[in-house]
């Protein structure tokens, strides 16, 4: 009885020792920090002293009610919401052209690798090889100059909004395709010949059938993109030349005149938005279901 009693204890405390790495690590790189922010996002800043530990809701006060950081959250909205759709468009047609039309699974798979090649490379010489491209003396002003389209070159095409959304799309569309290739390469293949059968054209399976059951993989590939694009600052700094602007570029700022209070209370209120963002998303669409499904 007693040796049953010591393995029925060891068995009740296994689901326990199973997850304690894991929440060790949750605890000590990711709730411990988080929490960290939040409380230094109630302190006070003073000039040349530093963080004053202070409580204090100024910070927030002065967030929520000065013009520019609203512009900065409507630039950084207006980056996700046109960088969303471009890479929803293209990782859906990506993934629907790689699970449908190739039939064969190795030149699937190939084709797939391929999508992730830019990534054998770091984002800041994926972001600057675009300036040869986009530049005054860049390969497309040249093609447009030569081909006698445009007389001087289009400045627009670097340095912009444009180049931003540009070098977005760039880094984080696969983020959007690897999901939704997930989900589409777990349709069943008979249902599309089912809805051909029953009379439905192309774009009927496509809207009746494939957009329906890819629904979990464009839910996760929107959080992704979602968050990657609200999260950076590198790509507007970098890509805009200083002339856009974003939440985390203003949070830039203020570190480095060593306003953490502000920058923190900044990082809170944006964590808080993107949070809402994904319970948005996840009230659209059970993840939890459909991947058990």
């Amino acid at each position: 009885m007693k040796m049953t009693a010591d393995s029925s204890g060891r068995k009740a405390w296994a689901p326990y020792l199973q997850v304690a790495p894991l929440t060790l690590v949750l605890l000590l790189f990711f709730a411990i920090p988080v929490a960290l922010v939040v409380v230094v996002s109630f302190f006070r800043y003073q000039m040349l002293v530093g963080l004053v530990p202070d409580f204090t809701f100024k910070n927030y006060v002065d967030i929520l009610t000065n013009p520019t950081n609203w512009s900065l959250y409507l630039s950084t909205f207006k980056f996700t919401i046109i960088v969303l759709a471009i890479t929803f468009v293209l990782g859906f047609w990506i993934s629907y052209f790689l699970v449908f039309h190739v039939r064969n699974l190795m030149t699937a798979i190939a084709l797939f690798l391929i999508c992730t090649v830019p990534f054998w490379t770091s984002n800041i010489i994926r972001m600057i090889s675009w300036r040869p491209v986009l530049g005054r003396e860049g390969l497309i002003n040249q093609a447009l100059q030569g081909m006698g389209v445009t007389a001087q070159p289009l400045d627009w095409l670097l340095y912009s909004d444009f180049s931003v959304i540009v070098a977005y799309v760039h880094l984080y569309t696969l983020f959007m395709i690897v999901p939704i290739f997930n989900s589409m390469a777990r349709i069943d293949k008979s249902l599309l010949e089912a809805a051909v059968d029953g009379g439905a054209s192309r774009w009927g399976v496509v809207w009746n059938v494939v957009l329906p059951l890819s629904k979990t993989g464009i839910a996760l590939g929107s959080l992704f993109v979602v968050t990657l694009v609200m999260g950076d600052f590198s790509v507007v700094t970098v890509m805009s030349g200083g002339l856009s602007g974003s939440v985390t570029s203003g949070m830039f700022n203020d570190l480095q005149f060593l306003n953490y209070p502000r920058a923190a209370a900044n990082a809170v209120i944006l964590l808080i938005v993107v949070l809402l963002i994904a319970v948005a998303i996840f009230r659209l669409v059970d993840v939890r279901k459909e991947l058990v499904r």
